[in-house]
């Protein structure tokens, strides 16, 4: 019997590496987000390392409605297509959606041709759409600023909605697009960088104060955040903003009935 109950719907962050010497040299995981919501499973993500990841969690491919991608980057697609073919039974079970950017599947797309047609479909993102998944809704409010064509997410299920905002550089448009109990936020830069179109440590907090969830997870770290040991600076925004703020660990899992207590 399906379990039907608010800890069944759950957020696994199956790495929280966030910058490309932090994945190459696997000092933090890479695998994105996996997220278990009424019932249905969707991966946010697949970056280096997910099969393993997920694998070793025992977490079920086969169970996965759909695949979304923020973006093309290596550290947010680059186990795309093993995880459909994890999805789809090797091919053999036509079943699941991808969702992605219309330039992650262009001149250099980040599936295989020959998957393709293991998919019920791909659905090609766009600033201001809403999307559906079974019982669960998302939308893709604005575009971020980043080298690739970029969408955070918000999501909405019959009892929570929780943000996502992914890889950007900071601008005012994130304090107005997002919403929800809960907000998942990419913090690469322990300081801004004028080169590097990233959120920092200062960004997050601006944002965190504007937006004012229930509770807000840190992720997707760069070696400048890991030394500086995100549970801390966690910790510290938690008392200047008001917000439970947390880190993500490896493998964490946040159960969304935690923000029916806040």
């Amino acid at each position: 019997m399906e379990d039907k109950s608010p800890s069944s719907d759950t957020i696994t962050f199956l790495g929280t590496a966030g910058a490309r010497f932090v994945v190459t040299k696997q000092f933090l995981a890479s695998g994105g987000l996996w997220l278990s919501l009424d019932g249905i499973e969707i991966l946010l993500d697949p970056g280096p390392g997910c099969i393993v990841q997920s694998t070793k969690r025992k977490l079920k491919a086969e169970k996965l409605s759909a695949i979304i991608l923020s973006h093309r980057h290596l550290d947010h697609s680059a186990d795309t297509n093993i995880m459909i073919e994890a999805m789809t039974r090797g091919g053999f079970n036509k079943h699941g959606w991808l969702f992605a950017p219309a330039d992650a599947l262009g001149s250099e797309p980040v599936i295989y041709s020959y998957l393709r047609n293991s998919l019920d479909g791909i659905e090609v993102l766009q600033e201001g759409k809403s999307y559906q998944i079974g019982k669960i809704s998302f939308t893709t409010p604005t575009r971020h600023v980043h080298p690739v064509e970029t969408y955070g997410m918000v999501f909405t299920t019959a009892k929570h909605t929780f943000s996502y905002i992914t890889d950007s550089r900071y601008f005012d448009g994130l304090c107005h697009s997002y919403k929800g109990e809960l907000l998942i936020l990419n913090v690469v830069l322990l300081e801004a960088k004028q080169q590097v179109d990233h959120l920092s440590v200062v960004d997050a907090k601006h944002i965190i104060t504007e937006l004012k969830p229930k509770v807000a997870i840190l992720t997707h770290f760069g070696m400048g955040m890991w030394r500086a040991k995100p549970w801390e600076i966690a910790q510290r925004l938690s008392q200047e903003t008001g917000v439970k703020v947390l880190a993500a660990r490896d493998g964490m899992k946040f159960e969304l009935s935690q923000l029916d207590n806040t």
